[in-house]
């Protein structure tokens, strides 16, 4: 898949002028790549345009225009962009208040392993969490993780045929699962593997 080139990018004064209806076109991308596992875990799938967003935006809040500054921000965000053969997801473990969060990251260590898709007819494909850096330790996990679903050639081929996709966590204080994702947020996920 294709990775956000420099050349590509906006500039911070070009970007300014454009931003509403670029942020109107992500917030919608946004809003169809989630899937929500039970009350409390968001899958927010990522693709090129939504981490281009990302960039443009972190760019703009930092006020970074020097090619060192830009240059590490698509060092970080460009992993996140699926490959052809994965989906790649921003997972969210949210609490609204603070002290049941603290107590529910606790109970909730290694649930970004215990995630998982499942495409009709294959078994279950756990998330590869946190690649670019470890987030969780044996006391508690974090609120945010950047995860990494694989697939095999046949499990492509049944998605881009309309496979049905389950997805879920089996973590044992945290036991969900949607058993077929929305049309249109799946007809979105099989672009990825274009």
């Amino acid at each position: 898949m294709t990775k956000i080139a420099r050349n590509s990018l906006l500039s911070l004064e070009d970007y300014a002028k454009q931003r509403p209806e670029i942020r109107t076109e992500a917030m919608r991308l946004k809003r169809i790549r989630s899937v929500f596992i039970g009350p409390n875990m968001t899958l927010q799938f990522e693709n090129e345009a939504t981490i281009r967003y990302q960039v443009q935006e972190m760019l703009r809040i930092e006020k970074t225009f020097e090619e060192e500054g830009i240059m590490d921000e698509l060092d970080a965000y460009n992993p996140l962009i699926p490959d052809g053969s994965n989906l790649k997801c921003t997972q969210m473990i949210e609490f609204p208040d603070e002290e049941e969060r603290k107590v529910k990251l606790a109970e909730l260590v290694n649930v970004e392993n215990r995630t998982y898709i499942q495409i009709q007819g294959f078994d279950r494909v756990y998330a590869i969490a946190d690649e670019d850096l470890e987030r969780a330790n044996s006391e508690k996990t974090s609120s945010v993780h950047f995860s990494r679903f694989e697939f095999t050639t046949d499990m492509v081929a049944a998605i881009k045929n309309g496979a049905a996709i389950a997805m879920g966590s089996d973590h044992p204080n945290y036991s969900y699962r949607v058993d077929e994702i929305d049309p249109e947020t799946q007809g979105s996920l099989i672009e990825d593997f274009a």
